[in-house]
């Protein structure tokens, strides 16, 4: 397996990407705006520029795994040799269903079909295609390049074989696979949606602040990270997905999403990505300030 396609370019899509780039596999990019594509060659090769500094990564090392990702906007031509693609594409399951059922006539018979959804159930997804059992969840952490983690998710007609290559893989890429089976939220979303879920009905409750409920959870149980500005973090518009996934998928009222989480991600207010969220982001400014909605 040599050959790797990304689909989507964005956070988590160039993250993958410069995984197994760094790891000496050749991996196209692909993203259907050449926009999309620059600005992530760009974050790429400035995240590499961070491990350099680090000394995690020699310039020669960059240079080379810079090479070895090309780009496209033509998913047709820029799958075809594929060993593995892996769909990086926004928590959307009509989108998703649409390009794995583009991917399994467009790559060769013996190509593995990964997606990196965070909650949408495998088996879904694979049965828009003729091959259940190469079709895998590949579920890596963000930031793609410093987290270990990556949850192997097997489809209901995922073949052991290809379980164990997708594992031999990910070993590879210096991560740590996890093996867990296909129901919402798999197993990091379904325990952490809830957590960050009754953090924001706190807040909307008025049982503490913004910066209160994130230092209970930073000071108090060891998070490297308040649950609030986790979900900044990780969008808040991909939190309100995943826990719609859980809400639909188990129809556990637990799960429902609070009312502020939905009026934010209504209003636009989808945390880092948006500039705003529970926390207030400016560009060059790593200060952490409660938005102006939240203030007390």
């Amino acid at each position: 397996m040599q050959q790797i396609a990304v689909i989507g370019s964005g956070q988590m899509g160039n993250g993958i990407a410069h995984v197994f780039a760094q790891s000496g596999y050749q991996v196209k990019l692909i993203d259907i705006q050449q926009g999309a594509l620059d600005r992530a060659l760009e974050t790429i090769a400035r995240n590499m520029d961070r491990q350099v500094s680090k000394g995690n990564l020699s310039e020669q090392e960059k240079a080379d795994a810079l090479k070895r990702i090309g780009v496209s906007t033509d998913l047709k031509t820029a799958v075809q040799d594929a060993d593995l693609v892996v769909e990086a594409a926004t928590e959307n399951i009509d989108l998703k269903l649409k390009i794995f059922n583009d991917l399994d006539a467009f790559t060769k018979p013996s190509c593995i079909l990964a997606s990196n959804t965070s909650s949408i159930s495998i088996t879904k997804i694979a049965s828009v295609t003729k091959r259940g059992d190469k079709v895998i969840g590949m579920h890596f952490m963000n930031p793609v390049p410093v987290m270990k983690l990556v949850e192997v998710i097997r489809g209901y007609n995922t073949s052991q074989a290809v379980c164990d290559q997708i594992f031999e893989l990910s070993k590879k890429l210096g991560k740590s696979p996890v093996e867990v089976n296909d129901y919402p939220g798999f197993i990091a979303n379904r325990i952490l949606m809830p957590m960050i879920n009754e953090a924001i009905c706190s807040l909307y409750e008025g049982v503490a602040g913004v910066e209160e409920i994130d230092t209970v959870m930073k000071l108090g149980m060891a998070h490297p990270m308040g649950p609030l500005q986790l979900a900044d973090f990780i969008g808040l518009d991909t939190c309100l997905s995943i826990l719609r996934v859980l809400h639909e998928g188990f129809g556990n009222p637990k799960y429902a999403p609070c009312p502020l989480l939905v009026n934010m991600v209504v209003s636009g207010n989808l945390g880092v990505k948006s500039g705003q969220g529970f926390y207030a982001y400016s560009k060059g400014s790593k200060d952490l300030v409660v938005a102006e909605n939240f203030r007390r």
